[in-house]
């Protein structure tokens, strides 16, 4: 039987303090305590395999199967899960992320499942991005500044992927945050950017007029430097940017929305110049 899966087990013999269970060629014992109900020969027990026991107290989780569970410690570079009915279980390092800066802490929130090695230990692994595809709902119609919640799920140097406990995907870009947020962190961002494909774009940097100031000073200091105008608009394309500015488009047109109110800027043909 295979290490981290539920199995269903005949009573072969009732003893004074455990019970003889087989299935197939495979024989296992099982404490009568584990049993909130006493077995009779020819019953049906359900169990968890271990390595080297069973147990009747089955955990919320099994080797291909993914379920929310809490991190229940952190030991040095060990990280511990509570799978369920105190049953703990190791994640593997291969199996975190390769800094250890977004390791996650204890308290986190995970998505994972179960496998075993040759030598039948157990360890959590937890969940790629595309596991988490059937539960992302569309988020078209979330306003821009709404605040959402969710813990992250992916991490990496361009940025910072969560899934909120509406099931919404949020990106956070890596220049919408002061510190990368650890895995299965929960993190409250704010909407910059809903898009075409029912995703968010989220920021974690505080809101306020100081953070649209900043935008505006970006762009003003670009034109500046480009002789008072530049090809961008507020119908640029998003991806250009960012990579120009290292601003959402929904900053970018904010920004560009006060420095028109400002009168600092105008915008005619899609360029945007400085007003003389």
């Amino acid at each position: 039987m295979d290490v981290g899966t539920i199995q269903t087990m005949r009573v072969a013999e009732v003893n004074e303090d455990h019970y003889v269970l087989t299935k197939g060629m495979t024989t296992k014992r099982l404490s009568r305590e584990e049993l909130e109900q006493p077995a009779e020969v020819g019953d049906f027990v359900e169990v968890f395999v271990l390595k080297d026991e069973i147990t009747a107290n089955i955990p919320k989780l099994e080797v291909g199967l993914y379920e929310w569970v809490t991190l229940a410690k952190v030991e040095g570079d060990t990280s511990y899960v509570d799978i369920g009915n105190d049953i703990l279980v190791v994640i593997a390092n291969e199996d975190l992320p390769a800094f250890k800066s977004v390791w996650p802490k204890e308290g986190a929130r995970l998505y994972v499942t179960l496998k075993s090695n040759r030598a039948g230990d157990l360890f959590v692994v937890p969940a790629k991005e595309r596991q988490f595809s059937h539960l992302i709902n569309d988020a078209s119609e979330v306003d821009l500044n709404e605040r959402v919640s969710g813990h992250v799920i992916r991490t990496a140097r361009e940025g910072t992927v969560i899934l909120s406990e509406e099931g919404y995907r949020g990106f956070i870009h890596h220049s919408e945050r002061d510190k990368e947020p650890t895995l299965g962190e929960l993190v409250t961002g704010r909407v910059i950017e809903v898009k075409e494909d029912g995703t968010l774009n989220l920021s974690i940097k505080p809101l306020g007029h100081e953070r649209i100031k900043d935008d505006a000073t970006v762009i003003l200091d670009y034109l500046q430097a480009h002789d008072g105008e530049m090809s961008f608009s507020d119908r640029s394309n998003p991806d250009d940017i960012r990579a120009t500015f290292q601003m959402s488009k929904s900053a970018f047109k904010r920004a560009l929305g006060r420095l028109m109110r400002e009168r600092k800027i105008e915008q005619r043909d899609g360029k945007t110049f400085l007003t003389k």
